[in-house]
């Protein structure tokens, strides 16, 4: 049974060159999982030849190898055929440059991409009305314009900041923001986990300071760094100084981060020298530190031994390339 809308044939319009043997090598795609495409959601509708077996066009190519990285990025098989069928429809093409397909307007009259202000309020209001098959429609879509690493920084951060302060405002219940920040945690541990093969060097420690709960500017940063590839150890919340010790003498990280968010947390986290004396001492490994207290308390970065990483997450990958010398 097909579970997607009908979509015009990808080969009509091309001549068909290719067996699935060669699809296969060029997209790197299995024909097992070809054929249970076109079989579960006619995609993509391969031609035959007069004995039956199925041929492919460039065209066919390049929407494959765009499916393939948006499964790559984290999306659903059915949600990324879903959205090319969707972006077809709304007036994009594919465009094939330097092996890298992508979506292109045929014009500037062409109706431009959804903004990214507004896929963030349409998944905070799915998220706060708990209508979780809705935001992931949502995502889906997102994903099929914007990559993991943009989609972070325009429409999840925003998205998680947003719904942290409706609970604030008493504007949602403490359920409701357990349940939507439990969404967006889950997603961006999917792709913290999933992420391109890590390069070869000492892990980099993501934790957060003793008695500090709010980790989801630390997930966005561990799933920016697994973007990169830089390989991460994520420790995750309130995690005890002599424990973080530790663990930081067992692997030898390239450098320690360590997030607060609070006063009550940085100053708990002040202490860390006590545990890490060589890191004090040395800058061996780097411990740098970041958190809400820091924007909103300078005063914080003064009192706060180690590197701060700065005030959002833009300027804090930057400043950890610069310490890994990337």
């Amino acid at each position: 049974m097909n579970l997607l809308p009908e979509a015009p044939s990808a080969s009509s319009s091309t001549d068909l060159l290719y067996n699935i043997g060669v699809v296969t090598r060029m997209t790197g795609i299995s024909m097992a999982t070809l054929r249970a495409w076109e079989r579960r959601y006619d995609f993509p509708e391969a031609g035959r030849t007069s004995g039956g077996h199925r041929l492919y066009s460039e065209k066919d190519i390049m929407r494959l190898r765009w499916v393939k990285d948006r499964i790559d990025d984290g999306m659903q098989t059915a949600q990324a055929i879903q959205a090319l069928h969707h972006q077809e429809e709304s007036g994009f093409i594919l465009s094939d440059q330097d092996s890298h397909v992508s979506l292109v307007t045929e014009s500037k009259q062409d109706q431009p991409k959804l903004s990214s202000e507004i896929y963030r309020d349409q998944l905070f209001n799915a998220l706060v009305q708990r209508n979780l098959q809705k935001a992931d429609m949502i995502l889906a879509e997102a994903l099929a314009v914007y990559s993991p690493d943009d989609l972070i920084f325009v429409v999840i951060g925003p998205a998680m900041a947003a719904i942290g302060e409706a609970w604030e405002h008493n504007l949602i219940t403490v359920a409701t923001e357990h349940l939507a920040t439990n969404y967006l945690r889950q997603r961006l541990l999917m792709w913290m986990v999933s992420g391109p093969p890590p390069m070869n060097m000492p892990p980099i420690i993501l934790a957060c300071a003793p008695g500090e709960w709010h980790e989801g500017s630390l997930l966005m940063l561990g799933a920016l760094l697994r973007r990169k590839r830089y390989p991460v150890a994520y420790l995750g919340q309130a995690v005890p100084l002599f424990d973080l010790a530790s663990f930081a003498r067992e692997i030898k990280p390239s450098l320690i981060i360590v997030v607060a968010m609070t006063e009550i947390s940085a100053i708990e986290l002040a202490e860390w020298p006590k545990f890490l004396p060589e890191s004090a001492a040395h800058n061996q490994p780097p411990l740098c530190f970041g958190g809400r207290i820091f924007s909103k308390s300078p005063e914080w970065q003064l009192k706060m031994p180690g590197t701060f990483l700065g005030s959002d997450l833009l300027e804090g990958m930057a400043k950890i390339d610069t310490l890994i010398g990337r």
